[in-house]
C-alpha cells in the first residue's frame, strides 16, 4: 500500500487489532443468519512523512450509504460542542448573512443549525440518506451526496462559493484526501477558510485510547505531515484549538497562504509532537504493547466477575465500544445487553458480538450488578443520566486507559 498522505510506500505495521466488522453494522434480528463480512484493522506509520493510518480501506458505500446509525446529537456534551464550534467560527472570521457554510458529512444538521443561527446562510453534504431525510426534516437543506469535485462544481454554481467549509470528524474519514481537497479549493472563496476537526493522536496515543480506531476512521491526524500536504494546495494551518470532546479532538483552520496570521501555537504543537516521539517506531511499539495490556487486563476483570455470580450489562453503544468489544471478544458469554439512547440502535444487535440493544431504561428495570460504560468520553453525563443506577447499587466499569470500577 501507499501512504493516502504522501504516496510514500514506505510504512510500517505497529498495531493490528484483528478482523472486525464496520463498526457501525448494527444488526437487525433478520440479519443474525446471514453472512458477516469482517475487516482487517491494522494501523502503520508512514515513516517518509509521519502520517498513521489503517491499511485497509472498506468502501465507504459500505460504510455510510445505508442504514447508517450515527447522530451528532444525542448528548448534551455534544449539541453545547457544536454551538461553540459555530460561535468561535463565526465571531473569529466575522461572518456575515451572505456568507454560505457548507458542512461536509453535516449529519442531522446540529452544527449548521447553530451557524444559522448566527446568521449565515448554511449547507449540508452527506452520504446516508436516512440521516439526510433527519436533517431535512429539521429545516437544514443537506445535498445526498459523497463530497467531491463535481458536488463543489454543483454548490458553487446554486449558491457561490463558499466562506467557511467545515468537516468535522470527516476528514480523518476520507480516503482519497488528494481530490477531496482539490474539490475544497475549488468550492472555497479566496479569503474562504477550511476548518476540520477530528480526535488528536496525541491524545490517542497518551490516553490509550485504541478503540477510537475503527475502519472509518481511515487516518490519525496530527499537525507536522498536514503541513507539507496543505502546502500542495497552496494552503497553510494558521490556527490550532484543542477541545475534550472524543476524547480530546483538534479543530484545525487551514486557509490560502498569506491570508491569515500563523498563530505561534501551530509551531509549538509540531515541535510538541516531535518531542514526544508520536512519530518513533519504539513510542508506537510501546503502545501496542499497552493495548494488549488493556484487552487482559479488562478480559481478566470481567472473568473474574461473572466467575463472582455477577451480571453485567454495557451501557451506549458508540462505534468504538464495537472495536473494543470485538477485539477483546467480549460478548453475550459476559455482557447481558448493551444501553442506548439513540434510537436508530435501539431493538438492533452490536456487529460482530450480536449483544442485543435495549433502550437505557432497561438498566434500571433489570439491574445488572456492573455496567461497561462504552462511551467513556461521556462518562460524567452518562453517569450522572443514571444516577439512580449507582444509589440502586450498580456500579459502572470504565474500560481506558484502565479498567476502573466507580
Amino acid at each position: 500500500m501507499a501512504c493516502r498522505l504522501c504516496g510514500s510506500t514506505n510504512l510500517a505495521k505497529f498495531l493490528d487489532l484483528g478482523f472486525t466488522p464496520p463498526a457501525d453494522g448494527f444488526l437487525r434480528r433478520e440479519q443474525l443468519q446471514e453472512p458477516e463480512t469482517w475487516y482487517p484493522l491494522e494501523v502503520m506509520l508512514c515513516r517518509a512523512c509521519g502520517f498513521i493510518q489503517l491499511s485497509y480501506v472498506v468502501s465507504p458505500e459500505v460504510l455510510y450509504r445505508h442504514d447508517y446509525p450515527y447522530e451528532s446529537s444525542t448528548t448534551r456534551a455534544g449539541r453545547l460542542h457544536w454551538e461553540e464550534f459555530a460561535t468561535t467560527a463565526s465571531r473569529r472570521l466575522g461572518l456575515n448573512p451572505d456568507d454560505l457554510v457548507v458542512d461536509i458529512g453535516s449529519n442531522v444538521g446540529i452544527l449548521l443549525e447553530a451557524f444559522r443561527n448566527h446568521g449565515t446562510r448554511i449547507l449540508g453534504v452527506d452520504p446516508a440518506s436516512n440521516i439526510v431525510r433527519i436533517a431535512e426534516k429539521r429545516g437544514i437543506e443537506t445535498l445526498n451526496e459523497f463530497f467531491g469535485h463535481e458536488v463543489a462544481r454543483e454548490i458553487v454554481a446554486a449558491k457561490g462559493h463558499a466562506a467557511v467549509v467545515t468537516a468535522t470528524n470527516v476528514f480523518a474519514h476520507v480516503n482519497d484526501l488528494r481530490s477531496f481537497m482539490h474539490a475544497i479549493n475549488f468550492l472555497l472563496h479566496q479569503q474562504g477558510v477550511f476548518i476540520f476537526e477530528a480526535p488528536y493522536f496525541v491524545n490517542l496515543l497518551n490516553h490509550l485510547e485504541y478503540d477510537t480506531i475503527y475502519h472509518e476512521h481511515l487516518s490519525y491526524l496530527s499537525l507536522k505531515p498536514l503541513v507539507n500536504f496543505f502546502g500542495e494546495f497552496g494552503m497553510e494551518i494558521f490556527d490550532v484549538e484543542e477541545r475534550d470532546i472524543h476524547g480530546g479532538s483538534f479543530r484545525v483552520y487551514i486557509g490560502r497562504r498569506g491570508q491569515h496570521p500563523v498563530a505561534p501555537v501551530v509551531g509549538k504543537m509540531i515541535q510538541a509532537e516531535e518531542d514526544q516521539g508520536i512519530y518513533d517506531l519504539a513510542v508506537l511499539n510501546r503502545f501496542a504493547a499497552a493495548v494488549a495490556d488493556n484487552r487482559r487486563e479488562l478480559r481478566l476483570l470481567l472473568h473474574q466477575l461473572k466467575h463472582q455470580g455477577k451480571r453485567l450489562a454495557a451501557v451506549s453503544a458508540p462505534a468504538k465500544g464495537m472495536t473494543l468489544l470485538n477485539y477483546c471478544r467480549i460478548g453475550t458469554e459476559t455482557l447481558d445487553f448493551v444501553t442506548e439512547k439513540s434510537t436508530l440502535k435501539i431493538g438492533r444487535f452490536t456487529p460482530g458480538t450480536h449483544i442485543p440493544v435495549q433502550a437505557d431504561a432497561a438498566l434500571l428495570e433489570q439491574m445488572p450488578d456492573y455496567a461497561l460504560l462504552l462511551a467513556w468520553n461521556f462518562a460524567a453525563e452518562i453517569m450522572d443520566n443514571l444516577a439512580e443506577y449507582r444509589e440502586r447499587g450498580g456500579k459502572f466499569i470504565i474500560p481506558i486507559p484502565t479498567p476502573t470500577i466507580v
